[in-house]
């Protein structure tokens, strides 16, 4: 059964971080969606898309605006030759099975329903229809996607579910996992984990999984970043409990800085310039000596679109993770625009530190 979610109303597309938020709701409550529409208000062809959506067999759930929500309850009465009817200061049709404030629950034909009105700076009204478990997500580590696929493939035909591969930096690997009718997405998992052992960490929300690793290991971290400006703290911090395991972090833009509160030699800045090897370890090693933390990352680079040259191009980044006694520093090379080359240097910063404890990190 698919899953779609209908926007309806022009902010949704306008206002993204209202957008990001329904949606991360929408995900913790319900799991993976299929497809997502987008209409505004007075579109003509919401009537003829919305009748093609009630005759499939799928979980549609509408998030209207406030200004567009009795005109969805209207369409939606015409296409199912219902008639609204007013319960909790709502408009709702008269088939309604459930309903709270400001969000509804119905069944027609082989399609349930659930149409909620989201407002700005608002908690969103409660998601009515139930999760069924068809999607799962895990992580692959140090393994490319062409082995993961040879390796799984018989255990996804065994326990009836589908993979689906996608690279998010070099050596790390998303796997999203789909039931079939009879499939077994737990059973999979388990089977994957014993096969892959410490190549496959079993959990969708890898910032929250660290947490949990350092908290249970009374572990902490900090970081110094230039280039991402705050991105790989952020990674962290957004996360429940990340007070528990996070000292702090320090963007050290200028070199001024880089010396001043990472202690970075300025014979090392001179010699060898932001951007390199030797930087990025005593930004690493400054971090660590003045939070007293158990890891640090540190990461230098050019983001772009300016800066670059001939010796260090634009994607040029070197990040650094280290612990109470080693170390380990990689020079990489990121394609894209500036936003994607943050955010592959966090990611690829969040694998490093994976790998730097494999015994803590894929324990089971």
């Amino acid at each position: 059964m698919e899953r779609i979610v209908l926007f309806v109303g022009r902010k949704f597309q306008s206002n993204i971080p209202f957008q990001e938020y329904i949606k991360r709701e929408i995900h913790r409550n319900i799991g993976e969606i299929d497809t997502f529409y987008f209409f505004p208000e007075n579109d003509n062809a919401l009537f003829l898309h919305l009748e093609r959506l009630l005759n499939t067999e799928s979980q549609l759930l509408i998030v209207t605006s406030r200004a567009a929500s009795s005109v969805v309850g209207k369409l939606l009465c015409t296409i199912m030759a219902d008639n609204q009817i007013l319960k909790e200061n709502m408009l709702i049709p008269s088939s309604t099975s459930v309903f709270e404030e400001n969000t509804y629950l119905l069944n027609y034909k082989k399609i349930t329903i659930n149409v909620l009105t989201a407002q700005e700076n608002q908690i969103l009204p409660q998601i009515l229809i139930q999760n069924e478990i068809r999607f799962a997500s895990v992580q692959l580590f140090d393994i490319d996607i062409e082995t993961a696929n040879a390796l799984l493939t018989p255990l996804a035909q065994t326990y009836e579910v589908k993979l689906h591969f996608s690279l998010l930096v070099c050596e790390w690997v998303l796997l999203n996992i789909e039931s079939k009718k009879y499939g077994n997405i737990s059973q999979f998992i388990s089977s994957a984990k014993s096969l892959l052992n410490s190549k496959l960490i079993p959990a969708s929300n890898i910032g929250a999984f660290i947490i949990e690793r350092l908290s249970h290991a009374g572990k902490k971290l900090s970081i110094a970043e230039s280039c991402t400006g705050g991105l790989i703290a952020s990674f962290i911090t957004k996360q429940s409990g990340s007070s528990a395991i996070f000292e702090g972090s320090l963007v050290t833009y200028s070199n001024r800085l880089k010396s001043n509160w990472l202690a970075v030699e300025g014979k090392s800045l001179e010699s060898y310039g932001a951007v390199s090897e030797e930087v990025a370890l005593e930004m690493s090693e400054g971090v660590l000596n003045v939070s007293d933390a158990d890891y640090a990352i540190s990461v230098s680079g050019i983001a772009g679109p300016d800066g670059g040259s001939e010796e260090k191009p634009v994607g040029t980044v070197y990040i650094c993770v280290r612990s109470k006694d080693k170390s380990r520093v990689e020079k990489l090379d990121f394609k894209g625009d500036r936003i994607y080359i943050q955010e592959q240097s966090t990611l690829y910063a969040i694998k490093m530190l994976i790998m730097i404890d494999k015994e803590l990190f894929f324990a089971k």
